[in-house]
């Protein structure tokens, strides 16, 4: 049951992003400290529900692939990540997630 509790959530994770407007993702990943603040709220709302942090990582690798695949880097920092998120295996990246998920809990 949870694993498809976990698909469903990556499934609405995957549509809110691409229904997302222009404007709010400009306003979202216009600064990092913005980016930070964003990713914070929706980590908090996800821990709310009962996400545990592997489910957390897992939904901010999905949120990181779809950024690295649609988005262009607005930022030195958001470059940075996009650079490093490329050149790791799917083993880094998963890591890479968790590191992301702890740094703005």
């Amino acid at each position: 049951m949870e694993t498809n509790n976990n698909a469903a959530n990556q499934g609405k994770v995957e549509e809110q992003l691409q229904s997302m407007g222009e404007g709010k993702k400009d306003e979202i990943l216009s600064s990092f400290e913005t980016f930070k603040s964003y990713l914070g709220d929706k980590v908090a709302k996800g821990e709310k529900l009962g996400m545990g942090e592997e489910q957390l990582a897992k939904t901010a690798q999905k949120v990181a692939d779809y950024l690295a695949a649609h988005e262009e880097p607005r930022n030195r920092e958001e470059k940075l990540l996009q650079e490093l998120w490329k050149v790791g295996n799917e083993e880094e990246q998963h890591k890479l997630a968790h590191m992301l998920v702890r740094m703005v809990q």
